[in-house]
């Protein structure tokens, strides 16, 4: 088993030829800190509607080292934290529109990557979540129920023979499943878009450290940029810049990836319309069937380090593997016999109120986007969109949607957000653990651990 290398995703594409590093003073008129999917598709939507603006991407190591190239492959629809949130604060139709915008992010991210001709093996086959205890289907019943209140939310309910039909998981009682989902390979939509924005005249430079981002100029190791417009674009890595020690945790998240799975297997479980796999545990897990058979499945390992500390490259510890493997033997009990062909672990970005934010401070120049608490790789899109208009200075119904320039508090110092997030991680996995056994209500530990968290 390969354990690290970044991500499986990289290592079945190969690791993308190194770029140059940016050393001295220069200047640009918009200057990108990151070279994932939020950096890459702002720099995208940019010189496709100012040609002539000079953008640099910047990044630490290479493209899509971060969480764009090592994330479960997810493009869904999610809202970041939930619709409920932005109710009170603006309005029940500007919630219909901020999930209708993400539903059109996932048509919108097949349409560029058949324009700019991106094979990233996305297959479109809806979001797929199980329960397989009577406490997640009490959740999953009240879930769906409450999704039918909400006008572009696409959420049906399955019951278990008909859940079955559609993925034969152990022990199923029911599931919901929406539309607006497709599998993907992200490491090659990065590589994709990466291409696409050096084409249009984007300059990216790699092995570039930046160290602390100010009004209308960062610093970096070996030099400085000045540029009218900078977009902080460092999701899971905000933590390394000079003041953003507190601004979003950086979670760690794990995936295993078996060996190709032979055709009696796809034929036993009939997952075979790319649809992407969830359950409703507290400590829930994510799948996929990835081009070539596999499956990729992944959730919380060590869900965070001391002094929001990042990995390197991914490497995962054995008691996490062990603990996914676990999870996908009770999922396909078939695949005991079937070898992991890969470990690999990454960081995401999670503010305190557990919801995505995008913005721009004119007054500085300073832009951003994150937070996405792992519901990125479809955000990301809709994220580069708006910041294509906020840099602009053009006020449009992207501007105007609920996240734009959200800002929640800070984190608490150290050591009380260490002791609370491995608190709150062991109370839920303790939550699942009981429920597993029988009972048909959520555990009131998770209730606690809800409520101290700060999820809505």
């Amino acid at each position: 088993m390969i354990n690290g290398h970044v991500s499986h995703w990289w290592e079945s594409l190969g690791m993308p030829t190194p770029r140059e590093s940016l050393r001295g003073s220069h200047a640009f008129d918009v200057a990108i800190v990151g070279a994932g999917f939020t950096g890459l598709w702002t720099a995208y939507y940019l010189k496709k509607a100012a040609p002539g603006l000079r953008i640099a991407i910047l990044e630490q190591r290479h493209i899509g080292y971060g969480a764009s190239g090592r994330n479960g492959g997810w493009l869904t629809n999610t809202i970041t934290g939930g619709r409920e949130q932005y109710v009170e604060s603006h309005g029940r139709r500007a919630v219909d529109d901020f999930q209708l915008a993400m539903n059109q992010t996932i048509d919108e991210v097949m349409r560029v990557c058949a324009v700019e001709k991106i094979d990233a093996d996305i297959l479109q086959g809806g979001e797929f979540e199980v329960a397989y205890n009577p406490a997640q289907e009490a959740r999953l019943r009240a879930f769906v129920a409450a999704e039918k209140n909400w006008k572009h939310a696409g959420v049906q309910l399955l019951e278990s023979a008909e859940a079955a039909r559609k993925i034969k998981i152990a022990g199923t009682l029911a599931a919901a499943w929406h539309p607006h989902a497709a599998r993907i390979q992200p490491a090659k939509l990065v590589s994709g878009l990466a291409q696409a924005v050096e084409s249009m005249g984007v300059e990216i430079f790699e092995n570039t450290k930046v160290n602390e981002i100010r009004s209308h100029q960062l610093d970096f190791e070996g030099g400085t940029v000045a540029a009218d417009f900078i977009i902080r674009a460092t999701e899971g890595f905000t933590a390394g810049l000079k003041g953003h020690k507190r601004l979003w945790l950086p979670m760690n998240s794990s995936m295993i990836a078996t060996e190709p799975l032979d055709a009696a297997f796809w034929d036993e479980v009939n997952w075979k319309q790319g649809e992407v796999l969830g359950d409703f545990a507290h400590v829930y897990m994510y799948a996929q069937r990835t081009a070539d058979d596999r499956i990729a499945i992944g959730g919380r390992g060590v869900p965070y380090r001391f002094g929001s500390r990042t990995d390197l490259d991914g490497n995962t510890p054995e008691a996490t593997v062990a603990g996914l493997r676990k999870i996908l033997h009770g999922l396909f009990p078939q695949t005991k016999q079937a070898a992991i062909d890969h470990a690999w672990s990454g960081v995401l970005g999670v503010p305190r109120d557990w919801a995505a934010t995008v913005g721009m401070d004119p007054r500085t120049g300073i832009g951003w986007a994150g937070g996405y608490v792992g519901t990125g790789v479809a955000t990301t899109n809709l994220a580069g969109r708006t910041l294509r208009d906020l840099v602009l200075g053009q006020e449009t119904a992207l501007t105007n949607l609920p996240w734009v320039n959200h800002k929640a508090r800070q984190w608490e110092p150290e050591p009380l957000r260490w002791m609370a997030t491995k608190g709150l991680y062991a109370a839920y996995g303790l939550a699942d653990r009981g429920e597993a056994k029988g009972g048909t209500k959520t555990s009131p530990i998770a209730h606690i651990a809800d409520l101290v968290t700060g999820k809505k």
